[in-house]
């Protein structure tokens, strides 16, 4: 066999190197999204460190790019598939005590049933199976009421909902799943001297444009929000910071010398439902800040959190939608052929997926009706904790946030009539981009490209 020529060499050891890299480009953005404790942030998603030179990371950037354009999508969405599992697994198996899996092997809070409003029947039916009440919430901004119920031990959960459920047909009971999509939320350390700092506002910049935030954590000593005022919610009162409610919080509010996000200056209201608990991100703690910004009366509310469809939440999306809200979701990154996730699959949640310089859709992002826009979401910067102060940032958890700061400044405060103008204007500016783009690309020009920081 004659030897390969030096030329021929190179090019099979880039060929090589290519797809090595291409295996961690398709799987980092599920990381970014996921965001699942202990989980180690591969190149690309949340966490790429940006370059102290400009041409390090243009490069590595642009080959990340080119890769992901050159893998073949089959094989892409089923290594997203098999991550977002392999992580489910990863999580219940670190919190057995907490957590465990339904019959679909979503992670569900354990021996957790959520009730909406449950009848006198149906309270009956759950004491008489040996349920016990352990929290009851009243909200009377969307006229429901939240109550937990405790399934006792010796009796799965899942036999529990099914009888409960068969008692009271006309109930709306579920389990207590957990979402997704917050960097470091369940049981992830936060950044050192994290949690000093005291609950309310941060900062003293004065705004009308209200926006609302259900993540985790925000690290308001970031640079980028020394300017800003945050209205906290959770955690009792606590600062519990973490890097994807801080990245997502900049890319609405931030700004700094070196970066500015899509409403500074705005006020945001942020919910952090993780509180670095194993248990965090579940269904009810999203209901009970939904409740919040609802009773603050906050118009439009970023989600960029992922999960499966749950009866509690699916019914207090819709209350927040009729009273005129405009809640703006992520829809995920397992890939274009996934199953819809939620709560960006809800009817009317403004369901955001996220393109490239190129207005092209990222190959790991969602597709499907519930993309109603697009918005940059590779190849930009971010805000994080510690150093160095900003990273690099992917997926649709980052996307999400530029539509929701677009959307703000046309509803001030919840009413159906202005919500459906909001969107029309903003509809009426996308730029339109084919397949998976919905109505068109938005927020071009907010994108703090990583030349920034040259």
């Amino acid at each position: 066999m004659p030897s390969l020529r030096p030329s021929r060499l190179l090019l099979r050891s880039c060929r090589c190197l290519l797809l090595a890299l291409g295996a961690l480009a398709a799987a980092a953005p599920a990381w970014g999204q996921l965001g699942l404790p202990g989980v180690p942030q591969l190149p690309g998603g949340l966490g790429g460190q940006l370059p102290s030179r400009l041409e390090d990371g243009g490069l590595r950037s642009r080959l990340r790019e080119r890769v992901l354009d050159m893998t073949e999508l089959p094989r892409q969405v089923a290594s997203l598939d098999q991550l977002r599992l392999a992580t489910i697994r990863d999580l219940l198996a670190r919190h057995p005590a907490q957590l465990e899996a339904d019959p679909r092997g979503f992670p569900i809070v354990r021996r957790e049933i959520l009730a909406w409003s449950p009848s006198a029947a149906g309270l009956a039916a759950a004491t008489a199976a040996g349920l016990d009440v352990a929290s009851r919430q009243d909200m009377p901004e969307v006229g429901q009421t939240l109550v937990v119920l405790r399934v006792p031990d010796g009796v799965a959960t899942a036999a529990a909902l099914d009888a409960l459920r068969a008692a009271d047909p006309e109930g709306v009971y579920d389990f207590n799943h957990v979402y997704t999509g917050a960097e470091g939320g369940a049981g992830a350390a936060p950044a050192s001297g994290a949690g000093a700092a005291t609950g309310g506002a941060v900062g003293g910049t004065a705004g009308d444009v209200r926006i609302g935030l259900v993540d985790s954590g925000v690290d308001a000593r970031h640079e980028v929000f020394a300017d800003a005022r945050i209205v906290r919610w959770g955690c009792d009162g606590a600062a519990v910071p973490a890097p994807h409610g801080t990245a997502v919080a900049a890319l609405m509010v931030g700004k700094s010398a070196r970066f500015s996000g899509a409403a500074p200056g705005a006020r945001l209201f942020a919910a952090d439902i993780y509180c670095d608990q194993p248990a965090g991100g579940s269904a009810s703690r999203i209901v009970q800040a939904l409740a919040w910004l609802a009773r603050e009366q906050v118009g439009v509310i970023n989600i960029s959190l992922v999960g499966p469809a749950n009866r509690t939440l699916g019914s207090t999306v819709a209350a927040l939608v009729a009273r005129g809200h405009l809640l703006v979701a992520a829809v995920g990154n397992d890939g274009p052929n996934a199953p819809p996730l939620y709560p960006a699959s809800y009817p009317g949640v403004v369901g955001v997926s996220a393109v490239d310089p190129k207005r092209r859709p990222l190959p790991e992002a969602a597709r499907g009706p519930q993309v109603m826009f697009a918005a940059p979401g590779s190849q930009m910067a971010a805000a994080a904790i510690g150093s160095p102060p900003y990273k690099m940032v992917r997926g649709t958890s980052f996307a999400a946030p530029l539509v929701a700061a677009l959307l703000a400044p046309e509803l001030p405060a919840p009413a159906p009539s202005q919500a459906a103008r909001a969107l029309a204007t903003l509809s009426a500016g996308a730029v339109a981009a084919g397949d998976g783009t919905g109505r068109g690309v938005v927020g071009e020009n907010l994108r703090v490209p990583p030349s920034s920081f040259r």
